[in-house]
């Protein structure tokens, strides 16, 4: 038999030896050959000799090589028909064997019996090889020889398994071994495994490694498994024999069970072997594996292989040897190279076992997908997911599903990622292009915490690879940025910003693939323009750097370019460019001065290059208004946010003081000249000044010149002299002013603190009477003068609102009432002038598509209000679906309830009809920033009112009230809402516009979520504080009134903000608290200091206290809320903010019937309804409420059994306006809402109930059925309302839930009622004739559809009745397994309305067959009623489905 052939490090020394020893004995011409001195042995009377030479083989002595005369073939064909024809045969084997024995006696010439034999023939006339055996192998090839010689080979090796190795070189025990492998055929294989297992037993350990490795090439297949037995006992025995081993064990075919036991034997070892055994150990456990017990093989291996260990300790040795001793680390490296090349061999055999068997490569996946989410995971875990998904193409999605799943979880989190590349960078730079391709992939999620993931591969790549890598890096992320997704292009901005941060030097040499994007800026927004210039400055300003003059000339030449533009948009583009360049370039580098050693400051050169530039951009933004707004707000933002040289600076201040000084400042005593429509006067002051020192701010005579500059078209040579600034100006020009003078003082305002309290030249604003007299263009003017005047009270708060002294904080709060009032009163102007467009507050890029220029745009927008809150809600979060979302024009009403308030209802609401919400105008005003929220500490405060000596005559005590604050609160929600609830991605084609969310936000956008967070935590003290308050004023309402006691306008406008205020709150606490960063381990310290807030307004602080804890008690403390809430809108926000806490809590059950409890008590709640609506309820919330407690309940069964058993029937016993008095909230207006949530939960509930199988206990499956009753008795209650209440959203809902929920039916239960009927046979019959009647209505409601023709309800139809169709065949497949087929019969149903009148258009044929068969059917039929009634319909749909699709075709 020819054994299994392989080639081992053994065989390659032998072949090695052989090769040498026969180019050292062949001669190397016939020349040579010739003059050669032969030693024939001489002959004698031996039998041995006389048949070699009769044979064709002459024996040589000395150094010689014995000569083969004949072919190899031929000379074993001879000798063995002279053994096996001579006369003495069988003895004339022992004699030769005997002759051979005396021959080799000799070491020199058993030495040349086991070298090749010589060719005597010529080249040309060899007919075979070119190589020739040796003497013993040519005997061994003879099998009447084979078994002696082998017992002559084992008895002369042991002399030389303890001698050294000869001079020429050649190992006598090897080659004697060499002689055994590759044996045409092996006569008793059981004997030479015995004795080459009793050779390894008593050889060296050098010589027992080469033996054992030989045994492939040696043995036959059929003693591999009692070889593989050997070799496991010596395993056992000898661990320093267990490469070697399990090499050979790899090689041989062995028994499952044995392969089994010795796997399990070497993994209990593997973390004690030696780092250069681990390849070959590695490859044994994966050949080694079969489908059955691949995953339990992957587990553990994957546990007890820990590849980090083996890497880092040298690595460490080898850094620290270095800091002692840079001469002595050859060895140390060289140990630390070893050691790598020893892990790349490691991960090559795993590549290779992941490639080539699905099998593994799918356990390997399922072994990390199963990993505990309280387990740490390995670096090792994340090289095998990217390796497989490297080698693996169809398991590519699964190994995202994955990585999705882990790292939304936070198994796999930032610092495992670096470790994974720190550790294993040089077998992950190999599979560079997958990395690429997978972040590529994750920064496609809408999951913010995938996209950082995916971010962070690439930023590693970068860093750890080499240049090549790190260009594909650069290429991808500029893919991204010029994609036009707006997540990616944020994520892959914010990445090469890191990047040129961290490595600038590596950065430079791919800035030309970042230049490239500079053609791709019309579809970036103002923030994503902003990164991309900062980033190219960097590259090209460094100090580190002077060589990139190119980079700065292109930039020079793009910047010039854009400013010169006409077109509007490049102009914003150059002005943003070139201020963000301006500020790397004029960088304060002295905090470098020490380092670099050079100058603190800018040159002359740079100065005047910094100057020059701005200067230019000054120039060419000047005659645009708009440009010249955005000017400002750039050069403001910049100076916030970069540290500029000092010697810019005080340019920048003394240049900004005198113009805005000169533009906008005048005396009081200068009275203005001109023809103005109103008369000018000093209004909103805050100091009592005389007419001579005083200063006031120029706003309406500006205003004024603008526009008459306008309507007339020209100026007069005498106008055109005098430089006029436009009034939309004022407001970012102080800005800019305010953050100059910040900067130069430290913070301290003192030299402009005299605009704060300063008067404004305007007009008498309060409309009054005179309202509906004036013209159009007159009330246009008056809106634009409003807005004007509050954007520069916002920019006062703003600035003023951080200091410290309490008169500065009295100002502040008085500047903030005035706000409140001026937008109440531009209200009232907006209402009756629906054509006015007053000024914008900000002009950039993303204002531009979606400013309204026309006057038909704005009125439009007025007349349709509610369509931009609606597209906020779309875009605002993906947290709640968009029927989840509460509206903000809803969260802006408030009713204040009682029904007994009417008439004060429409009283108030009288007053106030001329309005109009200013939340749709929310681009006519300047942000706030969030200092200005500090203004939500303030408590009472002392103003000192003083006389003209400066003495106190008089005080006043200043509080923050409730418009105030509710106008702080919408504000800050704003923010929240847009800046931490993470904004679905949509996926806008690139040269299509975007959206326009988050326009208004420009000033917080430029910090980050963490920052946002922080401030937020920093106030929850004082909005608790407000909280609470708020929570006792409602407590402390009458019951039987709700506080209308007197006043019934102050008090219905007074219950409004207070419950606008509690609504914002709870917004707010809600965005706080479902930020997705929480999750993220560097912003834990965030959260413990949020509930810690929480929780100290229960109970002193506690130290030390765990997150559970803290989750417990804050939300304990704010469920104490429930009881004073005052609206719907505050009631599912505060569900919604327990639900978020609830999420981050591991103990979680409790608390999750709390909710559904708290949600039960708000649906039975009775809540306020306005005059005109006949429910304050939305549509959408209360969905999102019922639809909370039905997913939170104990028992959905139970709860919708409730509902619709108990308090539908008390909504159709009571008046047409009433309500149920159980469930308030359920009207008839409202009743499709709870029909829709609880057909859907109902559905949703079923599918969640596992079918079963015939093997579960008899427990379970009665447990099962009961179950299913519930359920189809929930569902038979459901389908027979419509009998009462059907309108046609009714019917809808009823045919989509109708045919979901049998065929769930279907697929869940029918297979449960298979292997129940036998033992539960009455129960089976009960649940199905229940069912039968509701698909029989079901069946009525399709005849009904069909009749009124209506589309909506028609094109469910034909699935409804495939799947009623479904259920018959179902259900007789099921009665003949139970053996019952007699019991199944077929019959005509009627088509009847839902009313149950039969429908006149059927065939008289048809109608003879009624129910009535039913009656008089047999006992036995009458047990079936169930299944007949099912083949009722089954039949009558099967003759009448041609009718039914003509009449689809008619109706459409």
């Amino acid at each position: 038999m020819v054994s299994k052939r392989r080639l081992s490090k053994s065989e390659d020394k032998d072949t090695l030896t052989e090769d040498a020893s026969n180019a050292r004995k062949q001669p190397l011409s016939k020349k040579t050959k010739k003059s050669h001195v032969y030693y024939e042995v001489e002959e004698n009377d031996s039998a041995f000799l006389k048949l070699l030479k009769t044979s064709g083989i002459i024996l040589k002595t000395g150094e010689s090589q014995n000569q083969l005369a004949v072919d190899q073939i031929v000379f074993q064909r001879k000798l063995f028909q002279t053994l096996r024809k001579h006369p003495s045969y069988p003895k004339i084997i022992e004699e030769f064997v005997n002759g051979l024995e005396s021959y080799i006696e000799d070491q020199d010439i058993f030495r040349n019996c086991l070298l090749s034999c010589e060719r005597l023939q010529n080249e040309e006339a060899s007919m075979g090889t070119s190589y020739s055996k040796s003497l013993i192998k040519l005997l061994l090839g003879i099998d009447i020889l084979q078994p002696a010689i082998i017992k002559t080979l084992f008895e002369k090796l042991p002399e030389f398994l303890f001698e050294s190795m000869n001079s020429d070189g050649i190992n006598m025990p090897r080659l004697i071994i060499s002689q055994l492998k590759w044996l045409d055929r092996v006569v008793d294989g059981k004997d030479l495994t015995t004795k080459i297992m009793q050779l390894i037993s008593i050889a060296p350990v050098y010589l027992q490694h080469d033996f054992i490795t030989s045994l492939p090439e040696i043995l036959g297949d059929s003693q591999h498994a009692d070889v593989g037995k050997e070799l496991s006992d010596l395993l056992t025995e000898n661990t320093s024999l267990t490469v070697p081993i399990l090499d050979v064990l790899s090689s041989l075919r062995l028994d499952p069970q044995l392969l089994s036991k010795v796997r399990q034997l070497v993994m209990g070892k593997l973390s004690s072997v030696k780092l250069e055994d681990l390849p070959v150990i590695i490859k044994f456990i994966l050949h080694s594996i079969t489908a059955m017990d691949a995953l339990e093989v992957i587990s553990e291996l994957r546990e007890r292989l820990d590849l980090q260990h083996c890497i880092l300790p040298p690595r460490f040795l080898a850094s620290q040897s270095k800091m002692k001793n840079k001469g002595q680390t050859r060895s140390s490296g060289n140990q630390e190279k070893s050691d790598e090349d020893c892990v790349f061999l490691i991960f090559d055999i795993i590549k290779s076992a992941v490639r080539y068997e699905k099998t593994i490569s799918e356990a390997w996946i399922k072994a990390i997908e199963h990993i505990a989410p309280g387990s740490e995971h390995k670096t090792f875990d994340l090289v095998m997911l990217l390796i497989i998904y490297s080698t693996n193409t169809q398991a590519k999605k699964y190994i995202e599903r994955v990585l999705r799943n882990k790292i939304r979880s936070g198994c796999f989190h930032k610092d495992l990622l670096q470790s994974t590349f720190y550790v294993h960078y040089l077998v992950l730079k190999d599979v560079c292009p997958s990395i690429l391709s997978l972040a590529q992939n994750l920064l496609h999620s809408l999951d913010q915490s995938i996209i950082l993931f995916g971010s962070l591969l690439y930023k590693y790549a970068f860093k750890f690879f080499d240049t090549y890598c790190q260009q594909e890096v650069i290429g991808a992320l500029v893919t991204h940025i010029c994609s036009g997704n707006e997540a990616e292009v944020d994520i892959a901005l914010d990445v090469l910003l890191e990047l040129v941060v961290v490595n600038l030097s590596a950065m430079r040499l791919n800035a030309v693939f970042v230049k490239g994007i500079l053609d791709y800026l019309d579809k970036m927004s103002p923030r994503q323009i902003r990164k991309l210039f900062y980033i190219l400055s960097t590259l090209a300003f460094s100090k580190q750097h002077e060589g990139s003059s190119h980079i700065q000339d292109d930039m020079h030449l793009v910047i010039r370019k854009q400013l010169s533009s006409t077109i509007f948009k490049y102009k914003l583009i150059g002005i943003i460019g070139a201020i963000t360049m301006a500020g790397i370039m004029a960088v304060d580098r002295s905090r470098f001065s020490s380092l670099t050693q050079g100058k603190a400051d800018l040159s002359n050169d740079q100065y005047t290059q910094v100057t020059s530039l701005l200067q230019l951009v000054h120039s060419c933004s000047k005659q645009s208004p708009q440009a010249s707004v955005l000017y400002y707000d750039e050069f403001a933002n910049m100076i916030q946010i970069v540290k500029l040289a000092p010697k810019v600076l005080e340019w920048v201040g003394q240049t900004i003081f005198n113009d805005f000084q000169d533009a906008f400042v005048v005396d009081l005593c200068a009275v203005p000249k001109g023809n103005y429509p109103f008369p000018v006067k000093a209004l909103y002051g805050l100091e009592e000044y005389s007419s001579q020192d005083g200063i006031a701010i120029n706003l309406l005579p500006l205003l004024f010149s603008q526009d008459f500059a306008e309507d007339e078209g020209r100026r007069t040579s005498q106008e055109s002299d005098h430089k006029l600034v436009s009034p939309l100006c004022l407001a970012p020009y102080f800005r800019l002013l305010r953050l100059c003078v910040e900067k130069q003082h430290n913070g301290n305002l003192e030299e402009i603190d005299g605009l704060l309290d300063c008067p404004i030249m305007l007009t008498d604003l309060e409309p009054g009477e005179r309202l509906e007299s004036m013209s159009d263009k007159e009330r246009s003017f008056i809106c634009s003068l409003i807005c004007l005047t509050l954007n520069w009270f916002r920019e006062v708060v703003n600035a003023f609102c951080q200091q410290m002294s309490p008169e500065m904080k009295g100002k502040v709060l008085t500047r903030l009432k005035h706000i409140v009032e001026l937008q109440g009163i531009l209200a009232k102007y907006l209402a009756v002038t629906p054509d006015c467009s007053p000024p914008l507050a900000a002009f950039d890029l993303e204002t531009l598509d979606v400013t309204p220029h026309a006057s038909t745009a704005f009125s439009a927008k007025i007349k349709k209000q509610g369509i931009t809150g609606r597209r906020k809600r779309k875009a605002g979060g993906n947290e709640t679906s968009s029927h989840d979302m509460i509206s903000k024009e809803d969260g802006s009403e408030c009713d204040p309830t009682p029904s007994n308030r009417g008439q004060l209802e429409k009283e108030f609401k009288g007053k106030e009809e001329k309005t109009v919400s200013l939340q749709n105008y929310h681009l006519l005003f300047r942000e706030l920033d969030m200092e200005v929220f500090c203004i939500l500490r303030c408590g009472l405060l002392t103003k000192f009112i003083l006389d003209t000596e400066m003495h106190t005559e008089a005080t006043e005590v200043v509080q923050l009230q409730p418009p105030e604050l509710l106008f702080l609160l919408e504000d800050l929600s704003h923010k929240v809402e847009n800046m931490l609830t993470p904004s679905v991605a949509r996926r806008v084609p690139f040269l299509k516009g975007k959206g326009s969310q988050n326009i208004g936000l420009s000033h917080v956008q430029q910090r980050t979520g963490q920052e946002i967070v922080h401030c937020i935590v920093q106030l929850l003290t004082p909005m608790c504080n407000h909280l609470e308050n708020i929570h006792n004023y409602f407590q402390c309402l009458p019951a039987e009134n709700h506080g209308v006691v007197d006043g019934p306008g102050m008090q219905a406008q007074e219950y409004c903000l207070m419950s606008s205020c509690y609504q914002r709150l709870l917004q707010i606490f809600h965005g706080l608290f479902a930020w997705s960063g929480f999750f993220q381990p560097e912003n834990q310290n965030l959260l413990y200091s949020a509930l810690e807030v929480l929780t100290n307004r229960l109970k002193p602080r506690e130290p030390d206290q765990s997150l559970e804890e803290l989750l417990s008690q804050s939300f304990h403390y704010l469920q104490n809320f429930h009881h004073s809430i005052p609206s719907f809108q505050s009631a599912l926000y505060l569900i919604r903010l327990l639900m978020v806490i609830l999420e981050k809590s591991r103990v979680s059950t409790q608390n999750k019937e709390k909710i559904a409890s708290l949600a039960r008590h708000f649906l039975c709640r009775i809540w306020p309804s306005g005059e005109k609506e006949k429910s304050s309820i939305p549509n959408d919330q209360l969905h999102a409420l019922l639809s909370i407690y039905l997913e939170h309940t104990d028992s959905v069964l139970k709860a919708i059994e409730e509902i619709a058993g108990v308090g539908v029937p008390e909504l159709i016993n009571s008046s047409k306006d009433a309500s149920s008095s159980t469930f308030p909230t359920l009207t008839r207006h409202t009743f499709v809402i709870f029909f829709r949530v609880m057909m859907a939960e109902l559905v949703k509930t079923v599918k969640g109930l596992q079918a079963g199988t015939a093997a579960d206990s008899q427990q379970i499956h009665e447990e099962k059925l009961l179950y299913w009753n519930m359920a189809v008795r929930d569902f038979s209650i459901l389908i027979n309302l419509i009998k009462v209440f059907d309108s046609r959203p009714v019917l809808h809902v009823c045919l989509k839930y109708g045919r979901l929920f049998v065929e769930v039916f279907l697929k869940q239960c029918m297979p449960l009622l298979d292997f129940s009927f036998r033992k539960h046979r009455e129960d089976v019959l009960s649940l199905l004739g229940t069912f039968q009647l509701n698909t029989r209505l079901l069946h009525h409601l399709c005849g009904h559809s069909k009749i009124h023709q209506d589309m909506k309800l028609t094109k469910h139809v034909p699935f409804l009745k495939k799947t009623l169709e479904l259920l018959v065949c179902r259900v007789k497949a099921m009665l003949i397994l139970n053996n019952c087929r007699e019991a199944f019969w077929l019959g005509n149903l009627k088509n009847r309305d839902l009313q149950g009148e039969e429908i006149v258009s059927q065939n008289s044929q048809e109608s003879r067959a009624d129910e009535s068969d039913d009656d008089t059917s047999s006992q036995v039929s009458k047990s079936k009623a169930t299944e007949d009634g099912e083949e009722d319909e089954a039949s009558d749909r099967e003759k009448e489905q041609d009718s039914d699709e003509s009449d689809d075709d008619d109706s459409d």
